[in-house]
């Protein structure tokens, strides 16, 4: 039975393969900004199928048809605009852009995978908590907002609004309705309203919430 992971995890796998390929066909081998391109939006792709291996999230466990897989992997490809300009159009970044698009990233990482392997040991020792603390005490969400960094970090070595209004369009499209059904699922936990005053949805909430009259 296909499940949606199968079709996101071979769309994560592929994109090193794509990229090299488009590196290839526009002799882009001298162009830095592509090759920190594919180290960045390549290693994220092997990272997260090693984590569906081993820690996946359990709503990418859910069957899904060849006709909505096909979809995803549609929605996906979209991220691949960011490299398809870099190297057609031999766009360079900055060094100063490199190097702070490398250091986004890698704080992207460590949000995303941190904090989905704190949930997976967590609800592992203690099914149906929920979890308010470590990476999860300040935002609801600390996993989509690594992603987004991650995606951020190496969509804008386009130096382009294109690649970077296609990550707004998934973000409001399928994250934003994802994180709002989520809140929607634990609010049957009772101590739910107090956590949710003090967290924000995708952002750090950094200030605590005053005392109620």
């Amino acid at each position: 039975m296909l499940k949606a992971k199968h079709f996101i995890d071979s769309h994560k796998c592929s994109n090193a393969p794509v990229i090299l390929a488009m590196m290839w066909h526009a002799g882009a081998w001298e162009n830095t900004t592509a090759w920190v391109y594919l180290a960045l939006h390549g290693s994220y792709g092997f990272l997260w199928t090693l984590k569906s291996l081993t820690f996946g999230d359990k709503q990418w466990e859910q069957p899904m048809g060849l006709p909505m897989g096909l979809a995803t992997w549609g929605v996906l490809s979209l991220y691949w605009v960011a490299p398809y300009r870099i190297t057609t159009l031999g766009v360079e970044a900055p060094p100063w852009f490199l190097a702070l698009a490398i250091a986004v990233h890698a704080l992207g990482v460590l949000l995303h995978f941190a904090s989905d392997m704190q949930k997976h040991t967590t609800l592992t020792v203690a099914p149906g908590r929920l979890i308010t603390t470590g990476l999860w005490s300040r935002t609801r969400n600390p996993n989509y907002l690594g992603e987004l960094l991650i995606y951020a970090s190496f969509t804008s070595l386009a130096l382009h609004w294109l690649p970077l209004a296609l990550l707004g369009v998934v973000i409001a499209g399928v994250w934003v309705p994802n994180m709002l059904k989520k809140d929607r699922s634990l609010s049957r936990y009772p101590e739910f309203a107090a956590y949710r005053a003090r967290s924000g949805l995708f952002f750090p909430k950094l200030s605590r919430p005053g005392p109620r009259p």
